[in-house]
């Protein structure tokens, strides 16, 4: 093949699959174990073990290509490096050697031009992809589950993707799909925390479910907005906890 041919075969990923600049990787915290906060004192009356033994659900929201891989479209906020997928698989793992717990992939694609859209929608999502230009191959790639996730996925687990702004409790049947299956604990990981991550946990807590963050597997868009988002949960919605205290409290 010669690299003329090479030049003129089309791009598989919306973006230039470009690595980020070392100047960039080397300011991005290793994981945010630091913007973890202490487990509030009402949550350490809780005995997690035993909650993590009920019926549960593990929830990956918006692990994809388009967050983890050169060229995906949220690349550029650098979550390849900062920890939170590795937390992610190791904690999946724990989840599925336990051996009871229901596994779900939520994505959640910035390519909405197929969505049912409000005047806020339409103007809102169209800033996101519109001047991209990505053929629906290119949306498809950004939008794939993350390899080391897929690796994790067996089947019958739950897929599907968002169509409200930041929860899958609007517009999708996995509130029943839980309902049916008896789950009353729901353990997240993935991004964005200070979005899609708060924004469920609070609907879980309004529909009488028992969120747990997993906080070194979720990130915001930008480091230093993850101390504060982790703050207001921990306080007010769902114990945040650590991936190795996960690990701990699911092995039987």
């Amino acid at each position: 093949m010669t690299q003329a041919s090479v030049l003129t075969q089309p791009r598989t990923t919306p973006l230039e699959p470009t690595e980020l600049p070392e100047s960039f990787r080397g300011i991005l915290p290793a994981t945010n174990h630091a913007a973890l906060p202490p487990m509030a004192d009402h949550w350490k009356q809780l005995d997690l073990r035993e909650i993590l033994s009920r019926p549960a659900a593990f929830i990956s929201i918006g692990q994809s290509n388009s967050v983890y891989r050169p060229g995906g479209v949220q690349y550029g906020e650098g979550h390849a490096f900062r920890g939170n997928l590795d937390a992610t698989v190791r904690s999946a793992t724990a989840a599925r050697a336990a051996g009871d717990f229901d596994f779900t992939w939520v994505g959640y694609s910035l390519f909405r031009s197929q969505y049912p859209q409000t005047d806020f929608d339409r103007v809102q999502y169209a800033s996101w992809t519109d001047e991209i230009g990505a053929t629906q191959e290119q949306i498809d790639w950004d939008n794939t589950l993350v390899e080391e996730l897929q690796a994790i996925r067996e089947p019958g687990d739950k897929e599907l993707f968002e169509t409200a702004l930041q929860s899958w409790f609007v517009g999708t049947d996995l509130p029943g799909t839980l309902a049916r299956k008896r789950i009353e604990v729901l353990v997240f990981t993935g991004v964005h925390v200070d979005w899609c991550i708060e924004g469920n946990v609070r609907a879980a807590r309004d529909n009488g479910l028992l969120p747990i963050v997993i906080g070194d597997a979720c990130g915001a868009q930008r480091p230093e907005q993850e101390a504060a988002t982790f703050d207001r949960i921990n306080r007010f919605f769902a114990p945040v906890i650590s991936s190795d205290l996960f690990v701990d409290l699911v092995r039987r």
